[in-house]
């Protein structure tokens, strides 16, 4: 597998993208979803990264630096015929190691309640992630689950 930073102009990340932003509105109120869109995640204060399998896309994810310290996690997604085969938990191992070595010391990422997120919370609670209260600009919502980690 091959990590790197993405500029998101190919068209296979503007299809996961468009696949993921599907799934978050299919599965949440429209209020409740927080996923970015593809203008959104280039904003300059987003690093986003794809993950691959020769030539095809696996997964993608982004971290929105609040501060050198503080950092958010974004748009992780994994392509459906590359689910249960670790690409998340690779890919989000990747990103914690690259926000460790710039600095940051805590890790902040808003996922669903809903069943369909169950797969996500377990991921995140594997690499260390513990349920928090809203962080940034969030708000209580019972359709978030809030998560930190201290690097």
């Amino acid at each position: 597998m091959d990590i790197r930073v993405d500029d998101l102009s190919g068209p296979e990340i503007a299809e996961l993208l468009t696949e993921h932003l599907q799934d978050m509105y299919a599965t949440s109120p429209a209020e409740s979803v927080h996923a970015l869109d593809l203008d959104k995640l280039k904003q300059p204060n987003i690093t986003f990264w794809t993950i691959w399998e020769n030539d095809l896309l696996a997964g993608c994810g982004a971290i929105n630096w609040y501060s050198v310290e503080h950092v958010e996690i974004k748009s992780m997604r994994v392509s459906n015929p590359f689910r249960r085969r670790g690409v998340a938990a690779t890919l989000l191992g990747f990103m914690l190691n690259e926000v460790k070595n710039s600095g940051a010391q805590t890790v902040n990422l808003e996922t669903g309640s809903m069943d369909f997120f169950a797969p996500a919370r377990r991921l995140y609670a594997r690499h260390g992630f513990t349920e928090c209260g809203p962080f940034a600009d969030y708000e209580a919502d019972p359709n978030s689950v809030f998560m930190t980690r201290s690097l």
